[in-house]
């Protein structure tokens, strides 16, 4: 059968994806049947739609498939393009080592790439590379309005040993946000099961009974670190499960929609006049098994909006301390 080799521009990438780049006229479905029936493969051996590849490698390719020229491959960024990437993941690293980079991601920018998404951390990874065979790779995403901590591997025994460890729920991830209102109590655990509703490119995660179909336990601890006149709080998050949109939902549920937050919190998410209208949530730290050795706990500082209400409201955002302590490991 016919084989291509992966080239870099494609190294790290899904491989549903990579037939989404070349076959664009073969969907999902279609794709998965190649996949069951082992007419697909990479480098000899059966594949999965999420294996991701390494330049080199081999994809056979049915030949029913090569009756359509695949499409070509996007052209690569121009040089003023690839300079602003790299000055910008040069600017977005907070700590790295042998094993990963540590990102403070922005909000606003995508963690990958998606309908309508032009630029993305994960299609900047190469600026990282520099001389390293091994492209640098996502190990978990954040929503592209959420900003703060992001891991990325810098090989592939990194990787997977970053994706174990969030596998297991070894990572202890706090999030900051600022909510309307105040929840009671102020300190708490929410249980709820999530499920999908929605139209497609308008889906939302909506409350749910474990019963139902495609319903999710999701396990969120909080505490309210700060209040402002009783009609705000700096609440402080550590997600137990890893659910779309669990924290957004989350909070909405218990009454107190995340300022900016219109999905959830529709007009009761609006804040006062000095507030900027986007989302007001923030990966603030992660504690995680380091591949390098050890626990690697690192801080990222709020984006400028967040910064500006913290201000606003007179908030300590030097704070140290964390408010869960072992609870937030159940």
């Amino acid at each position: 059968m016919p084989e291509h080799t992966i080239s870099n521009e494609d190294e790290g990438i899904r491989l549903d994806r990579w037939f989404k780049r070349h076959y664009p006229g073969l969907n999902h479905g279609a794709l998965e049947k190649l996949l069951r029936t082992g007419q697909i493969r990479i480098d000899g051996k059966r594949a999965k739609a999420g294996d991701r590849l390494e330049a080199g490698q081999a994809i056979r390719i049915p030949p029913q498939l090569e009756i359509s020229t695949p499409a070509k491959p996007a052209p690569p960024p121009k040089a003023a393009s690839r300079d602003a990437d790299a000055s910008l993941m040069r600017d977005m690293i907070i700590y790295e080592d042998a094993s990963l980079f540590v990102l403070n991601k922005p909000s606003g920018l995508a963690s990958q790439g998606g309908s309508g998404v032009a630029r993305h951390v994960d299609g900047m990874l190469g600026a990282l590379q520099g001389s390293k065979r091994q492209r640098p790779r996502l190990v978990h995403r954040l929503d592209r309005d959420t900003s703060g901590v992001m891991i990325v591997a810098r090989t592939i025994p990194a990787a997977a040993a970053l994706s174990e460890s969030l596998r297991r729920r070894d990572a202890r991830k706090t999030y900051w946000a600022l909510v309307k209102g105040v929840p009671k109590p102020r300190r708490g655990t929410i249980k709820l099961a999530l499920a999908k509703a929605g139209a497609s490119g308008e889906e939302r995660m909506e409350p749910a009974d474990e019963d139902d179909a495609g319903a999710k336990w999701a396990t969120t601890h909080y505490a309210v670190v700060d209040t402002a006149a009783g009609q705000y709080a700096w609440v402080a998050l550590r997600p137990v499960s890893g659910r779309t949109h669990q924290l957004r939902a989350h909070m909405a549920h218990l009454g107190t929609p995340i300022v900016g937050d219109f999905k959830y919190g529709g007009e009761a998410a609006k804040g006062m006049g000095e507030l900027k209208d986007r989302l007001h949530l923030h990966a603030r730290a992660i504690d995680i098994t380091n591949p390098s050795g050890g626990r690697l706990r690192i801080e990222a500082q709020l984006p400028p909006h967040m910064t500006h209400a913290w201000q606003l409201f007179g908030f300590n955002a030097d704070i140290k301390s964390d408010p869960f302590g072992s609870e937030g490991d159940r």
